[in-house]
């Protein structure tokens, strides 16, 4: 959000935080009219305007503080709305003792006792929402992240909401991941702490082609890619040294992670077209045809002509 924008949206808690001084003001020294001044109620009321006026003003100079640290990966909005909830609770709890004559620690028991209730009743709902704030809180992703939620889904985080998570995948569909549901299960964040993220392949190449011939042929085609990134440089390891061939692991940084398919096609690519032309290939294996069917044994038992073989 611009500076101009932000700036427009503190000019109405601005003015309301004003008026609201300017009248404590005018009622604690003899301005207003002496009726008005002196009446019990307006004099409250002021104090509570004066409260809410600048529980809003302040949530909207901490949003404009999170919009600016936040201006590559975004807070969620939910962190947003937990700090206005939280400075609005204030303001309440300290007109609600203001009205009811007790200290601000039973007009918040009070509320406290009631919330426990209604959260009983409505336990599930309560669960996401709980869920949300301690996601809002902890941060394991932000909006623009694409994430791994184990055994549930894999996306880009577009919303984080107080009950609900909208993700989207790379089919360009939506997902509305329950808040419970997610806090649950295990995390992948590829996005941070940078876009950029190393992924890996596995290849086996026959024993006749040296381990260093073959990761000299491998590394000059990674060179040539396009996609993936060349800083830090791919590498080759082996995995494994067995009868069926020689198994190696091909580590590669991918820019962002919606590019990663695309990465993998084009080195895989690569890599075959590189071996072919040094005219070696992945290990032959031969396939055995088990329990051929009767109209296989009548094809073998004639001829093309459809006489009898000999």
């Amino acid at each position: 959000m611009s500076v101009k924008k932000h700036a427009r949206r503190l000019v109405l808690p601005a003015l309301a935080l004003t008026l609201s001084v300017g009248l404590g003001l005018g009622v604690a020294h003899p301005v207003l009219p002496e009726f008005i001044a002196a009446n019990e109620n307006f004099t409250l009321f002021l104090r509570a305007a004066f409260y809410f006026s600048a529980a809003w003003l302040v949530s909207r100079l901490l949003a404009m503080a999170l919009d600016r640290a936040g201006a590559k990966r975004p807070y969620p909005r939910l962190l947003k709305d937990l700090v206005s909830a939280f400075l609005f609770m204030i303001a309440f709890a300290a007109t609600a003792s203001l009205y009811m004559g007790q200290g601000a620690i039973g007009a918040v028991a009070g509320s406290t006792l009631i919330l426990a209730l209604l959260g009983f009743a409505i336990r599930n709902v309560v669960a996401d929402t709980l869920s949300g704030i301690a996601l809002a809180i902890e941060g394991p992703f932000r909006i623009g992240d694409w994430i791994d939620i184990d055994t549930l889904a894999q996306g880009k985080a577009i919303e984080i909401g107080w009950r609900t998570t909208r993700l989207q995948t790379q089919d360009a569909t939506y997902l509305i991941l329950p808040n419970s549901q997610i806090a649950r299960q295990r995390i992948t964040n590829y996005s941070a702490p940078k876009r950029e993220f190393r992924a890996q392949i596995q290849i086996t190449l026959d024993h006749v082609l040296p381990i260093e011939k073959a990761r000299a042929i491998m590394l000059k085609a990674l060179s040539e890619s396009k996609l993936i990134q060349q800083e830090p440089a791919p590498d080759i390891r082996v995995r494994s040294y067995e009868e069926g061939g020689i198994s190696y692991t091909i580590r590669y940084w991918v820019p962002r992670f919606e590019r990663g398919v695309d990465c993998r096609d084009e080195v895989y690519s690569l890599i075959d077209d590189a071996l072919r032309r040094a005219g070696s290939i992945a290990p032959y294996r031969r396939i055995q045809l088990v329990n051929a069917g009767p109209s296989l044994v009548a094809d073998t038992a004639h001829d093309p002509s459809g006489s009898e073989a000999s």
